[in-house]
This record gives structure tokens, sequence and C-alpha cells, in this order.
């Protein structure tokens, strides 16, 4: 803003300086006035700007708070997130380390579970084995009671073949060693030779059923027949009265006495009674010979078939043919009885005692 300069009056009564042409007076109170208003001006410009200035820098500042505020607010947001989440996640850390521990006491109960099912597994897989050999062992009992029996050889063989299938569709190793023995008993049966118990049993019937027959030897009877290569008696049609009736004197006295050697003393003094009890006697032995056998108890049947040998040898003629038949009937008998030890089945009960003790 520009000022018009104001002219200086000389006071009243004096004259007026004369202007004097070396100093330029005025032009100098213009140029300080000038440079004053330029300062002011300059001041002013300073203080508008140090105001706009301190009016931005006081908006910057109100800014920054109001920034600040806000960042101070969002902070105690999230803050208080911060101890929301760090509660939650405590709480999520305890739920999980419960769960975990649950999830350990689980684990150990399947690990458990699972120990005692592979013991029930095991234990069922024994059971079944020990079911299996019990059932073998008692099927092999049976059979060789039948064979003893029957003296056939034929139950003993169905009942391992069958034994065989059933431990071979079982599948454990640990039966092996039965399979073996079994299969050494099938080929010692197979190579063993047995009597036929049916046919001595029938020899022995036969035996009972020619003791009644059976002449003793101090037994009077009629003549004996010439023999093939003796001269034939006449008919008595052929002869006269008085020779037919020496003839019939003749053998009246042979009925009446008739000469013999008789080696056994004891023979001689049979009676009729005694006779019969003799070979009731001889019926009783063999008939207890045969039960014997059929008990398979051999020993007591070849001691009672000796003991009828010896009283058909002693009591009864031997030149009979009977007496011969009856004699050479106790002779085969007593050779077949000692083919009548049915083989054992030691190998294979010995591996059924193995296996069912868990070996």
């Amino acid at each position: 803003m520009n000022s018009a300069p104001v002219a200086s009056s000389a006071p009243a009564g004096e004259p007026a300086p004369a202007a004097s042409a070396d100093a330029p007076a005025p032009e100098a109170g213009s140029a300080r006035w000038s440079l004053a208003r330029s300062g002011v001006l300059a001041l002013v410009l300073l203080a508008a700007a140090s105001l706009l200035l301190s009016g931005l820098l006081w908006q910057k500042l109100a800014n920054i708070q109001e920034q600040l505020a806000r960042q101070s607010a969002d902070s105690g947001v999230q803050a208080l997130e911060a101890r929301t989440l760090a509660r939650q996640a405590q709480e999520l850390s305890r739920e999980t380390a419960a769960r975990l521990a649950l999830s350990e006491t689980k684990i150990s109960e399947v690990a458990l579970q699972r120990t005692q099912l592979e013991e029930l597994m095991k234990s069922l897989s024994r059971s079944r084995d020990e079911n299996l050999v019990v059932d073998i062992e008692s099927a092999v009992l049976l059979a060789q009671q039948q064979s003893q029996l029957s003296g056939s050889l034929e139950p003993l063989l169905a009942a391992l073949k069958s034994a065989d299938q059933r431990v071979a569709r079982a599948a454990q190793p640990r039966l092996n060693p039965l399979q073996r023995a079994m299969a050494r008993d099938v080929d010692r049966i197979k190579a063993a030779t047995v009597a036929d118990t049916p046919a001595l049993l029938v020899k022995l019937d036969e035996l009972v059923r020619l003791a009644d027959e059976l002449p003793v030897a101090n037994a009077v009877g009629p003549s004996a027949a010439p023999a093939s290569g003796a001269k034939a008696a006449p008919t008595p049609q052929s002869l006269a009265w008085w020779e037919r009736a020496g003839l019939l004197l003749q053998d009246e006295a042979r009925r009446l006495m008739r000469v013999s050697r008789i080696e056994q003393p004891e023979a001689a003094l049979l009676s009729p009674e005694q006779s019969f009890f003799v070979r009731e006697n001889l019926k009783l032995k063999l008939l207890n010979a045969r039960l014997g056998l059929l008990a398979r108890q051999t020993e007591s049947a070849r001691a009672d078939l000796v003991a009828a040998t010896q009283s058909v040898h002693k009591y009864f003629d031997r030149s009979s043919r009977k007496t011969q038949t009856a004699a050479a009937l106790l002779l085969q008998v007593q050779a077949q009885t000692m083919n009548l030890e049915l083989p054992r089945l030691d190998a294979t009960l010995a591996a059924l005692a193995t296996a069912a003790a868990g070996r």
C-alpha cells in the first residue's frame, strides 16, 4: 500500500531553506520509506506465511492427532481382539489338550482292544486247533477199538485218512509233524499182515461142533473097517448056517473085548459120565478162546487153544479121522493167532499229545 509524501513546512517567520543541488533529500526519504514498506510487507508476508504455515501445521497436527486417536482406538480394539483371540487360543489349546488326552486314551484303549483281539484270535485259533486235535484223537482211538473188535485194519486206515484231510484243510504249520506221523502209521498198517478173525471164529465154531462127535480113547465100538488091500469077507448068504453062527459069535466076542494101546492112562479110566464132562470142558475151552479172540485178549485165547489141543490128544482117539481133523483145525487156529496183533498208532498218538500240549 503506497502512501503520499507529506511536505514538510518550515516554522513561521523563518525563510524556507533553499534547495541544494548537491543534497538528494527527498529521494533518500523515499528510499527509506520504500525499504520500510518492503520490510513491513515482508513481515506481513512472513506473518501470513507463518499463519498459513501454522494453520497447515495445526491442521496436520490435528490430522495426526486424529490419526493417532484413530490408531489408538484401533490399537485398543486390536488389543481387545488380541486378548479375545488369546483367550480363545488358550481355551482352544486347553480343549485341544483335552482332546489330545482323550485321543491318547482312546488310542490306548484301541491298542489294548487290538491286543486283546489278537490274543482272542490266537486263542480261538489255538482252541480250534486243540478241538481239531481232540477230535482226531477221539476218532483214532475209536477206530483202534473198532479194529480190535473186528480184527480189521480198515477202520484205522479210514480214520487216518479222514484225519489227514482235516489237518490239510486246517493248514496249520504246527500240525505238520502230525501229518508226517499219520503217514508213517498208514505205511506201517498197509505193510502189516493180520489174520482173518471171522475165519478163525468159523473154525472155532466147527471145533465146538466136532467136540460132540470126537471118539474118546477108551470107547468101545464096532471093529475098524478092513484095509483096502485086505481080502474081502464073504457075505452071509454064501455061507452055511454054522459058518454064519461062528461069525456072529466072533463079532460078539470082539464087541465084548478089545485090545488097544492107550498112551495116556487117564483116558483108559474115563467113565461115560466123565467122557461127557471131558467133551463139555473141551467146548468151554474153545468158547473161551473164541471170546478171547473177540475181546482181543490174544494171550488168553492162545492158552485156551493149547489146553484144548492137549485135551484132544490126551482123551480122544488119535486114529479117528474126526480127531485128526479137530487137531489140524486147532493147529491152524493157533498158527493164525500169531498174526492177530494189530499195529498200534504210537506215532500218531505221540504227535497228537505233542500238539495238544502246544509244543
